[in-house]
C-alpha cells in the first residue's frame, strides 16, 4: 500500500504496550490493518514486551527474560501494524495529534528527535506505575517492579549482594542480605516466595560460604492487617501460613514511614535493615496523564472513562487497563473496575469490535461489563492458591495446588495465544520445556 494511502486511512494510534494495549494492536492489525481498512501505530517507550505479572520471576532470577521477550518492530511487521518507539508526554486534542519525547542511548545522545503522531481514534493504555506515597527515601532507596529494566536491576543487585557476602572476609552483616518487600499485594506475596526458592538455588552453584537459612532474610511489610488486603479473607489466610513456613517475616499493620540505604523505618517505631528494598505498595497511573489537555482524571491520574471506554470529555480518546477508571457496573457508584491482567484482555477483546465499529462509520458503542474470574497467587515452586468467581463457579470455590498452578500457567498461555496463535504458542511451550532440560534453574548472572 502506498505511504499516501495509508495516510488517507482511519489513524489508530494505540499508546502502550502492554497485555491490552498489544493485545488490540494485534488483532487490529490482523483484521483492519491487514484488510487495508485503517492505519495501526503502537507507540511504546520500551523496544520489547514481557508480560507484566512475569516480572516478580525475573526480579527473582527464576525466568531469564531474553527467553519471554517480544519485540515490538517483529510482532508490527508480522501484524500489520507500525510500531513507534518513543514516550508519549503531551496531547494536543484540537490538532488530534501526540507529542513524542526524544530518545536518548545510554550515552545521552539523541537517537530520535521530539515529534508528533496524528491520530482519529486515539487508545491510551500507559499502564501504571507503583505509587510511594510520597514516602521519605522510598524513590531513592528502593526499586520498583513496574518495567524490565527494574526487574532485572533488582535481580544485578540481589546477586551482587550473594557474591560480595561469599567473596567477604567478615561474617555477614545485619540487613547485608535481607530483602524488605513493602506491600503484600499479589506481587510483594509473589517475589517473597519466589526470592526463597531462588536465593536457594543461587547458594547452592558454588556460594558454599552462605547459609540461606542463616543468612538471608525475607520480610513483607504491609499497612492492613493481612496479607493479600484485596482478596477474599479465606485465600489470605492460606497464604499467609504457606509464607510462615517458608519463614517469610511478616509485619502486617506496619506503615512505613521511611527508607534509607540501610534499611526501613515504620510508624511503630520498628526499624529493619536491609540494603534491598523492594516497593510493591500501591499505584497510580504515569503523572503525565494529570489533566492532559484538559481530560477528567482522578486522583490517582487515571483517565476517567464512560462505559464504552471513552474518555468522558472526547469521544475520539479512549483508555483501557490500570490508566483508566471505568465504572464497574452493578457494584455501587464510584466503584471501579479492579487494575488486574484479566481486566484489560477484557477490554482489548471489546475495544476490538468497538474500534471497527467507528472505523465504519457507527456511533452505536457496545459498553464494557467485567466479568470477575477469580484470583490467582502462585507461590512459586511452593504452592497456588485462588478463589474462582462467576460465570466459573457460581459463585466462589477457593482452590490450590496442581489446580490452582495449572490455571495460573494457563493465563500466560493465554496471553501468548492471543499474540501468536495457538500454533505458535504450543511450539513455544515445548521448546523451553526441551531447554530447560540443560539449563540452570535460576539465573546466574
Amino acid at each position: 500500500m502506498s505511504k499516501v494511502g495509508t495516510e488517507q486511512l482511519h489513524q489508530i494510534v494505540i499508546v502502550g504496550g502492554g497485555a491490552g494495549g498489544l493485545e488490540l494492536a494485534t488483532k487490529l492489525g490482523d483484521t483492519l490493518g491487514r484488510k487495508g481498512k485503517a492505519a495501526i501505530t503502537l507507540v511504546d517507550k520500551s523496544k520489547t514486551h514481557v508480560w507484566k505479572p512475569l516480572l516478580h520471576e525475573i526480579a527473582a532470577g527464576s525466568m531469564n527474560p531474553e527467553k519471554h521477550e517480544l519485540v515490538y518492530l517483529a510482532q508490527a511487521h508480522w501484524h500489520h501494524f507500525k510500531f513507534r518507539l518513543g514516550s508519549m508526554d503531551s496531547l494536543d486534542r484540537a490538532k488530534k495529534e501526540i507529542s513524542i519525547a526524544p530518545n536518548y542511548d545510554e550515552d545521552g545522545v539523541e537517537v530520535i528527535p521530539r515529534r508528533t503522531i496524528k491520530y482519529d481514534t486515539l487508545v491510551i493504555a500507559v499502564g501504571s506505575t507503583t505509587n510511594d506515597f510520597g514516602v521519605k527515601g522510598a524513590r531513592e532507596h528502593s526499586i520498583a517492579l513496574d518495567t524490565q529494566d527494574q526487574a532485572e536491576k533488582f535481580h544485578r543487585r540481589l546477586h551482587n549482594a550473594l557474591l560480595r557476602a561469599q567473596t567477604q572476609a567478615e561474617p555477614v552483616q545485619a540487613g547485608q542480605l535481607e530483602v524488605v518487600i513493602v506491600g503484600a499485594g499479589a506481587t510483594g506475596v509473589e517475589l517473597s516466595a519466589e526470592l526463597h526458592n531462588t536465593t536457594r538455588e543461587l547458594a547452592a552453584y558454588g556460594l558454599d560460604k552462605i547459609d540461606p537459612d542463616r543468612d538471608v532474610r525475607i520480610s513483607l511489610i504491609e499497612a492492613s492487617d493481612r496479607v493479600l488486603p484485596a482478596l477474599p479473607a479465606k485465600l489470605s489466610n492460606s497464604v499467609d501460613l504457606e509464607l510462615r513456613k517458608l519463614r517469610v517475616h511478616l509485619y502486617m499493620g506496619e506503615r512505613v514511614t521511611e527508607v534509607t540505604s540501610k534499611g526501613v523505618q515504620t510508624h511503630s517505631g520498628r526499624f529493619i535493615p536491609s540494603a534491598l528494598v523492594v516497593w510493591a505498595a500501591g499505584i497510580k497511573a504515569p503523572d503525565f496523564l494529570r489533566e492532559i489537555d484538559g481530560l477528567e482524571t482522578n486522583r490517582i491520574n487515571q483517565l476517567i472513562v464512560k462505559p464504552t471506554l471513552q474518555t468522558t470529555l472526547d469521544e475520539s480518546i479512549f483508555a483501557f487497563g490500570d490508566c483508566a477508571a471505568c465504572p464497574w457496573v452493578g457494584h455501587g457508584q464510584d466503584v471501579t473496575v479492579p487494575p488486574r491482567a484479566q481486566s484489560a484482555h477484557q477490554q482489548a477483546s471489546m475495544l476490538v469490535k468497538t474500534l471497527k465499529y467507528r472505523v465504519a462509520g457507527k456511533t452505536d458503542l457496545p459498553e464494557f461489563t467485567y466479568r470477575d474470574y477469580g484470583s490467582l497467587v502462585n507461590l512459586g515452586n511452593y504452592t497456588t492458591v485462588g478463589n474462582l468467581m462467576g460465570a466459573l463457579s457460581g459463585g466462589s470455590l477457593f482452590i490450590e495446588g496442581l489446580m490452582a498452578r495449572t490455571m495460573y500457567q494457563s493465563l500466560y498461555k493465554l496471553h501468548l495465544m492471543a499474540l501468536h496463535g495457538f500454533w505458535s504458542m504450543a511450539l513455544q511451550t515445548l521448546a523451553r520445556l526441551i531447554a530447560r532440560r540443560t539449563e540452570a534453574q535460576v539465573k546466574l548472572h
